[in-house]
Formats: structure tokens, C-alpha cells, sequence
């Protein structure tokens, strides 16, 4: 094997990209933006250069004129930085669970010929870690034609499976900064209340997932006073930092590597990456492996709360778009749905706001003109507002229809109950 890496220059790294290649950006706090910006450089000399991604941060100059004229983005999640290049026609999105993305590469649905990538430096033994975001890297590197690196030591070197050896890398420059981290905002007094709602659902010994947002945050500040709980998510983020300090997480009640906290990802603050940095008790997996259900079941007690756009009396959810505006993407919403139904004493939670930003119900009578749906009926328990849980499960549809009314913002009760008459 390789013993050292090729340590070159941005331009001179991202010159292994050519016209009609697929590319992959290793995403959320471990985006690889200056080999990104290097390679928009580039772009009056290439052509139909394909990006492959999920969530990345930083300014996404490819998804921007005129550099979109040789790059299009082809992504399983529409981030906010690719969000008007997706639904403008100059991008296009892949409805997928994340779960299931590692056979588009694995499979060679979609075969990925360079993989840029955000690693630490290598150990004695040549490895480097992929750092807080290994969800599809891990696949992506294993499979893809040439990895090319940005060698960084702010990386966190974080235990499980996300390693690569320098063996594999291509090319490589070194660099010496921050990984992106995110600033964590007071909670509104509506987010207090479905907090408070969500945690009283939670028992002892439960293994939890929580989404991405404030609502998640705030249900895991209400659990100070219970006990032995364990984490198997997507996504790690501050929130449970406090829970370890005192002793709240332990994870000794789970079934799939027990003691342990697992992830596929991790965005938050510094804190929380100096957490995880060189940290034995937190794995970090492949989302394969994180969002399988038939994993996520094996645990007692699985607890995954998740958001939605909208939901309509039949107990529709569509997280993931507003009507035919693509805002982001299924993710691993229906992945924990399901395993958390399935598993012993699982609970399935949807945690949202009465009303938007703008004032509208979130409870509807029917979803939008085109908007997706992103978890059927079918497997839809709980939702919570701020005006209580409801449980859906074994409901009909006139009870389901009433029990949402129930839960609504009371502006809007009464027009919904007249939009219910006669249909059910």
C-alpha cells in the first residue's frame, strides 16, 4: 500500500475532473469547499460535469451562474444553498431513502468518478478519518474512481467505520481550518411547549433519534429527570450533550451496540465535535447501516420524532416539499419511522408548530397541489403540536380527521370541521 499521501494544490487536485464526469461532495460540516470553489474555477474548460451530493454547507458557487453552465447538480437532498438551482430547472433531485442511497454506487446505478472528501490527517498507520459526516462518504469513497482529499487537522478523528487509507487517496491538499459548525438558538415558547409534550412520551430505557431543528433539541432539555436512555440516529447534534454529562444516556438497555451512541452524522457546535473527537463511545456508521429498520427495530423502545411541512386529516405527511416547490428531501424520515414502529414499545413521533411562519395551518384538509408525500398514512402514530399529541394508529379516517382538528390552531378548527362534513 501507499505510504504517502500526494500532496498537490487545489487547481492541481481538482484537474482529474474532466468533461462528463460524475462528482461527489462529501456534505454537511465536512463540505470540502475549498476544493469545491477550486473546482468552479474550472468551469470555461469543462463541460456536463454531474454533482453529486445530499446536504452540503458553504456557498455552492457550481449551483450559481455562470458556473452552472458546466456543473448541474443531481442531489438526494435540496440543501438551502441548492435550493433555487433545483427548483429553477438547473438542477435536478432524486427521491430516495437514505438508507437505500449506498446502492446507487454499490449497485452502479450511478458510478461516481471522483470523490472529493474533507479528512484528518493520517494516524501512524496511514488512516485518515472521515471526520463528522461518514452517511454515504464511506460508499462513495469505496467505490468511486479517484478520491481526492482536503487533509485538514481541525477534522475530529471520530471511531467506527469512517477511515480511509492514504492509499486510496489520489491526490490531496493540505489545509488548516474550521469545519463548519452551527450556532444553537433560544427555543420559541411554541417549541417549549411540543418539547414538553414530546418528552412525556419518552420512557426510561428508550433509544431515541430526533431530527433535525429546534423541536428535537428541546424535547432532549426536558429528559434531565429520566433515566438510561441510549442514542441510534441519523443525526447527532448538542442537545445531547447535557443528557451524557449527567449521566441520562447511557445506552445500556440497547440492543445493536449497547453503551454506545450511534450516528451517521453530526452537526453542531464546536463543543459537540470536540465531544466526538477521538471518542470511543460514539460510532460512527454509514447511513446502510444507521436508517436500516431492520436494525433500528432490534432496539427497545425506539423513539424517533421527526417534522413535516404539512399533514392532512387523513394523516398524509409531506416533509419534504411545499406542493411542487422541492425544499429538501425524504431523507431517513420513513427509515425511522418504520423501525421505530416496529421495534418493542417503538413510538413514531411527529413534532410541528399549529401554523407557519406565515400564519397557514400545518393541518390540512388536503396536501397542496403536487407536494410529495413523504410518510403514508399507513404508518403515521403520533403527532404532536403545541395543543397536544394525538395517536392515529387503528384510527379510521373520520377519527383520524377529528383527533387532527383536536391538535389544530383553534383559528382554524372550525374550517377544517367543515371540510371534513361529508367526506368521511
Amino acid at each position: 500500500m501507499k505510504n504517502q499521501l500526494n500532496l498537490v494544490t487545489a487547481l492541481e487536485a481538482v484537474s482529474h475532473v474532466k468533461s462528463g464526469n460524475r462528482v461527489f461532495f462529501q456534505g454537511a460540516a465536512m463540505t470540502p469547499n475549498v476544493l469545491i470553489d477550486a473546482l468552479c474555477e474550472r468551469y470555461q474548460e469543462l463541460k456536463n460535469v454531474e454533482i453529486f451530493q445530499i446536504h452540503t454547507e458553504g456557498k455552492a458557487l457550481y449551483a450559481k451562474a455562470p458556473y452552472n453552465e458546466s456543473f448541474r447538480i443531481n442531489s438526494c437532498f435540496v440543501s438551502g444553498n441548492v435550493r433555487q438551482a433545483v427548483n429553477s430547472g438547473n438542477g435536478d433531485y432524486i427521491p430516495i431513502f437514505l438508507s437505500e442511497i449506498h446502492l446507487l454506487f454499490r449497485k452502479n446505478i450511478l458510478p461516481i468518478d471522483v470523490a472529493f472528501i474533507q479528512v484528518s490527517p493520517p494516524d501512524k498507520h496511514g488512516y485518515c478519518s472521515l471526520g463528522v459526516s461518514v452517511d454515504i462518504t464511506l460508499p462513495a469513497i469505496q467505490t468511486a474512481k479517484k478520491v481526492i482529499a482536503q487533509i485538514n487537522p481541525r477534522v475530529p478523528r471520530t471511531h467506527g467505520d469512517g477511515i480511509i487509507h492514504i492509499s486510496r487517496i489520489f491526490a490531496a491538499i493540505e489545509l488548516d481550518e474550521s469545519i463548519y459548525s452551527t450556532i444553537i438558538t433560544e427555543p420559541t415558547e411554541i417549541e417549549q411547549q411540543i418539547g414538553r409534550h414530546v418528552a412525556g412520551l419518552i420512557e426510561d430505557g428508550a433509544t431515541l433519534q430526533m431530527g433535525i431543528g429546534g423541536i428535537p433539541n428541546v424535547v432532549l432539555a426536558n429528559l434531565m429527570n429520566h433515566k438510561r436512555l441510549g442514542i441510534h440516529t441519523e443525526m447527532l447534534s448538542d442537545g445531547v450533550l447535557p443528557l451524557i454529562e449527567n449521566g441520562v444516556i447511557t445506552g445500556e438497555e440497547k440492543e445493536i451496540k449497547t453503551g454506545k451512541l450511534v450516528t451517521c452524522f453530526a452537526l453542531g457546535s464546536q463543543k459537540l465535535y470536540d465531544f466526538v473527537d477521538d471518542n470511543p463511545t460514539v460510532h460512527f456508521k454509514e447511513a446502510g447501516y444507521t436508517n436500516d429498520s431492520a436494525i433500528i427495530r432490534q432496539n427497545p423502545k425506539v423513539t424517533a420524532i421527526n417534522s413535516a411541512i404539512e399533514i392532512d386529516l387523513t394523516g398524509q405527511v409531506c416533509a419534504d416539499t411545499i406542493g411542487k416547490y422541492q425544499y429538501s428531501g425524504v431523507g431517513g424520515q420513513m427509515d425511522f419511522i418504520r423501525g421505530a414502529s416496529l421495534s418493542e414499545g417503538g413510538k413514531a413521533i411527529f413534532a410541528m408548530p399549529s401554523i407557519t411562519n406565515k400564519g397557514f395551518s400545518k393541518i390540512v384538509p388536503c396536501l397542496k397541489e403536487g407536494a410529495g408525500v413523504t410518510t403514508t398514512r399507513a404508518h403515521v402514530h403520533y403527532i404532536a403540536t403545541e395543543y397536544g399529541i394525538v395517536n392515529l394508529y387503528g384510527q379510521n379516517l373520520k377519527q383520524r380527521a377529528k383527533a387532527l382538528i383536536s391538535i389544530a390552531h383553534p383559528d382554524y378548527r372550525e374550517q377544517l370541521e367543515k371540510e371534513t362534513f361529508g367526506r368521511f
